[in-house]
């Protein structure tokens, strides 16, 4: 709290505020810090954040742009060289996972989503393929051992790569869990550090298998995105399923060794490696990734 209450003065000088840690982050601190009559949240960048392909930057301009099309929260302060990043409170309530399939609540998400992906481009790139490779040299270089999933995935990955194709590039969030959405009567999103230019249904395969979504939920979603569920978007999404546990389990490979926060970050990328092992099992003879294919 001592930095937190360092950064305060720094960012309010002179004034009177109130510090509250928020919880829930494993890559850094937050704080609901209130001045005067107004509530912000104050971000404090974790340790080694650069090498998870974090650009505090980039997460200025998406936050900004997010913002600027009824996404995201305002953000009113960005410090660069300290990675603060403070952006206004917003008095929501967390929207569960199970009412995420809601039809109203669906459409919602889907409208948000789709104007973010419709705005004006955004600084950065995110392209899972070259996450997983980039995390999986970086663990290297600070002497972390590869679990031994991760070759028979990154193969699984490239025919994924190849079923897809040429994609196009929109401003995407790229981390949709249910604790970055809120409902204060509109839906917002929140945390945009890995946002960046990259592929929409990267960012819809990634909100549906953070809410466990079946088959029939992909098809709403995709309903509610575009207007309808054509077969070759239900594809893409379910193969970007798949790129988004390996993005999730590479991220905790690394994670475990350069984060200084209590968390069991094997144990989350393990998870994360069986579930994509399970995803592979169900998608692979569906969609052409059999070995021989």
């Amino acid at each position: 709290m001592d930095a937190a209450s360092a950064a305060v003065e720094e960012l309010w000088p002179g004034r009177s505020a109130t510090i509250e840690e928020l919880g829930g982050g494993i890559t850094n601190r937050n704080y609901k810090v209130t001045v005067g009559q107004e509530c912000f949240v104050l971000r404090m960048g974790g340790a080694k954040t650069s090498l998870l392909g974090i650009d505090r930057a980039v997460e200025y301009a998406a936050g900004r742009r997010a913002f600027d099309v009824g996404v995201g929260p305002e953000v009113v302060h960005f410090v660069p060289g300290e990675g603060w990043l403070v952006a206004r409170f917003i008095d929501g309530r967390p929207i569960p996972p199970d009412q995420m399939r809601r039809p109203d609540v669906l459409s919602r998400v889907a409208g948000a989503l789709r104007r973010f992906h419709s705005a004006a481009p955004i600084p950065g790139r995110f392209d899972a393929w070259a996450v997983v490779d980039g995390y999986r040299s970086l663990a290297l270089d600070h002497g972390v051992e590869i679990p031994p999933e991760f070759d028979a995935a990154r193969e699984t990955a490239e025919r994924i790569r190849a079923r897809l194709g040429q994609r196009e590039l929109v401003p995407c969030h790229n981390d949709l869990l249910n604790a970055n959405f809120l409902d204060d009567g509109e839906v917002r999103i929140v945390d945009w550090e890995y946002a960046g230019m990259g592929d929409r249904f990267f960012d819809l395969a990634n909100f549906s298998v953070n809410h466990e979504f079946t088959v029939d939920d992909d098809r709403a979603l995709l309903t509610a995105y575009f207007g309808e569920a054509r077969d070759e978007d239900l594809a893409a999404i379910r193969l970007m399923r798949f790129m988004s546990d390996f993005r999730e389990a590479m991220w905790g490979v690394l994670q475990s060794g350069i984060s200084d926060l209590d968390f069991d970050f094997r144990g989350y990328a393990a998870r994360h490696f069986a579930r994509l092992e399970a995803t592979e099992a169900v998608i692979g003879p569906v969609y052409g990734l059999d070995q021989n294919n």
